[in-house]
């Protein structure tokens, strides 16, 4: 059983995987200002929740798109399990074949990502990522990494929106009742899922036109369980997708030294 961590900038992902089952999943706040004391804190909380020992953790691994935090986190991780995480970078073993102009440049959380759909899914692959931006990652039949897209997430979107003007309230992302919004709240609430669900479906139709192929689409983070269900396009919601990627990373590299790539 390994221990995982998937950082955002809103939000970190932990979780136990073992044999590719993920045994929980918890997320917990993206602070610089905290300390490696206080995450170290937030780790044995969440064990404790699940009823698992920190002896019982064979190993760790960290996916970080925020480097100021990834110090922090392997130093906590070193309080709690006595070890550092493998960290997920250049020169860690993943098997993706990537195509980009510089290889080097693609964040870990799309080679998670890509790792993880590859092995659970058919190819061709869209994979989203729906969290503080929203990604979309192409993999064409020959399993090959071609690139794809990113946009400003569903929350951040909705953020800028109300801090840029006077009369608009801060509302919380849910199901609106209509299309047609009757009130500024209603109509806010429709902008914001189902305009974001016709930008999916509107980037998943101008991709599959693109490859000219069909694909399977894959979707995960912390926000997409409330866009995907109003897309037209097929969409499978995995939410344990990252934590699966990284156990296969982490597998593939047991030998590999520990601490390394954090810059990426």
């Amino acid at each position: 059983m390994i221990f995982a961590l998937d950082v955002g900038n809103t939000h970190i992902v932990t979780g136990c995987i073992s044999e590719g089952m993920v045994l929980f999943t918890e997320r917990i706040s993206t602070r610089l200002a905290k300390t490696e004391l206080e995450y170290a804190i937030d780790f044995k909380l969440i064990l404790e929740l699940h009823n698992i020992e920190p002896s019982t953790i064979e190993g760790c691994i960290l996916s970080s798109v925020v480097p100021p935090v990834s110090h922090l986190l392997c130093e906590a991780v070193r309080k709690v399990f006595g070890q550092p995480p493998l960290v997920v970078g250049p020169g860690l073993k993943t098997g993706l074949k990537i195509m980009i102009d510089n290889p080097a440049q693609l964040g870990s959380d799309l080679v998670v990502g890509a790792v993880a759909a590859l092995t659970s899914y058919p190819a061709p692959l869209i994979v989203i990522d729906m969290g503080t931006a929203t990604t979309f990652s192409v993999i064409n039949r020959q399993k090959h990494f071609l690139g794809g897209a990113i946009v400003p997430g569903v929350e951040v979107a909705l953020s800028s929106l109300t801090s840029g003007t006077s009369q608009l309230p801060k509302i919380s992302l849910e199901e609106p009742k209509k299309v047609i919004g009757r009130n500024t709240v209603d109509c806010m609430k429709s902008g914001s899922v189902y305009g974001s669900a016709s930008m999916v479906d509107g980037m998943i139709t101008r991709i599959l036109n693109e490859l000219n192929d069909t694909a399977t689409v894959v979707a995960t983070g912390g926000i997409a369980r409330f866009i995907t269900p109003f897309c037209s396009h097929p969409i499978i919601y995995d939410d344990g997708l990252m934590l699966k990627g990284l156990e296969l990373i982490y597998q593939k590299n047991q030998k590999a030294p520990a601490c390394k790539g954090t810059e990426r």
